[in-house]
């Protein structure tokens, strides 16, 4: 017999498709945003990095309207090239990658230079969000969950040998929310959770295990989030500055441009990783707030994709959207408040880089596709 859900008014216009103009007003207003906090940092120097940040703002429209334009469903037809480029690019990071503060994770291109790890999450959320639509009348079986965490397995290990932790723990996370959303038993899922947790807390809280997983620069960022306040080698210096400008910054801020901590420098990778701190400095706990509000909004529009459509390939295909950007902004702004280690994780359309805001600019031109190809129905039918 057919199983029949009826759907609220309200649920009927929020599928009725078409253009989303929020996603775009947030969106903008957070590259906006980011853009004046660039500025901020080269104040009183050079603006080359602020120059090569609108640059990539611009340079990203292209991939956003690619993937805003093209029919989603045509990714589904190509999942097997997209996979295998996916595999290759990480591949040949290893290879014939630049190294920079340790990590071999970039690809230069002449002027440019691009970082394969970040484009592979969206390419994960495609194919993996393919891999379970081909699959819609065996989700409930074990094999195809095992075979979800093969598709995972060979670009999740080149990314960590790059070595690339903060990226990993994306592309680990964009597997557990498609699944979910997917359809997968819970049993499984938390099978891998907890075998995850326990494996955490080992690493965090036995130092031969953690000797043995981590390297070097990944245990001192561990042991500095342990310590915190007591640490006296320095090794969680970054957080602990950054904690410094938020205090500084108090309710409304220094003001733009005024930013003291900002203007001394003491704050390493002020325009990369630690943004966040840049804003809270200059424009205190009403423009953190702001800011907040603003991914909030975009959040809530990603969200309705996932569960505003009955097509299953979009509701994963939004729900790994929305998992890439929501983690990297809990984990950046976790980790600039010492609250999380630092794990080389940017600020979504805040940080500077251009692979970064590529990547951002991408999935919302995505969904943007995905929300447009939504349905407005008074009932479903499933037979």
């Amino acid at each position: 017999m057919a199983a029949i859900s009826f759907r609220s008014k309200a649920d009927q216009r929020r599928s009725s498709g078409g253009f989303d103009p929020w996603m775009v007003i947030f969106a903008g207003a957070l590259i906006g945003i980011g853009l004046l906090a660039i500025f901020s940092t080269g104040m009183g120097g050079s603006q080359t990095n602020f120059k090569k940040q609108v640059f990539n703002v611009l340079l990203g429209l292209v991939p956003a309207g690619i993937f805003a334009f093209v029919h989603p469903k045509t990714w589904l037809r190509m999942v097997n090239t997209i996979y295998t480029t996916n595999l290759v690019l990480l591949a040949l990071v290893l290879v014939k990658g630049s190294t920079v503060k340790g990590a071999e994770r970039w690809i230069n291109f002449g002027p440019l230079q691009f970082q394969p790890s970040e484009l592979s999450k969206i390419l994960l959320v495609l194919t993996l969000a393919s891999f379970y639509a081909a699959r819609r009348e065996e989700i409930h079986k074990f094999s195809t969950f095992a075979l979800s965490i093969l598709h995972i397995l060979p670009p999740a290990v080149l990314i960590l040998m790059q070595p690339h932790l903060g990226a990993t723990l994306v592309v680990i996370s964009v597997w557990l929310a498609i699944s979910l959303v997917a359809g997968v038993p819970g049993k499984f899922v938390a099978s891998v959770v907890g075998g995850a947790a326990i494996l955490a807390t080992l690493v965090l809280a036995v130092p031969p295990v953690r000797n043995f997983v981590l390297r070097d620069y990944q245990k001192q960022r561990v042991e500095a989030m342990l310590t915190k306040g007591q640490d006296k080698k320095g090794r969680n210096y970054h957080s602990e500055q950054s904690k410094i400008a938020f205090g500084v910054g108090g309710l409304t801020g220094k003001g733009f441009g005024h930013g003291e901590r900002k203007a001394g420098k003491f704050i390493p990778e002020q325009d990369t990783d630690f943004i966040f701190s840049v804003i809270g400095e200059e424009f205190g706990l009403f423009g953190c707030t702001l800011v907040l509000l603003l991914f909030g909004g975009l959040f809530q529009r990603i969200w309705l994709g996932m569960i505003g459509d009955y097509e299953p390939f979009y509701q994963m295909i939004a729900a790994g959207s929305l998992t890439v950007l929501a983690f990297h902004t809990v984990v950046n702004i976790g980790m600039v408040l010492e609250i999380l280690p630092v794990v080389g994780l940017w600020l979504p359309f805040l940080s500077r880089g251009g692979t970064a805001i590529w990547l951002c600019m991408s999935l919302v031109g995505l969904m943007l596709n995905v929300r447009s190809k939504e349905q407005s129905v008074l009932y479903r039918s499933d037979v």
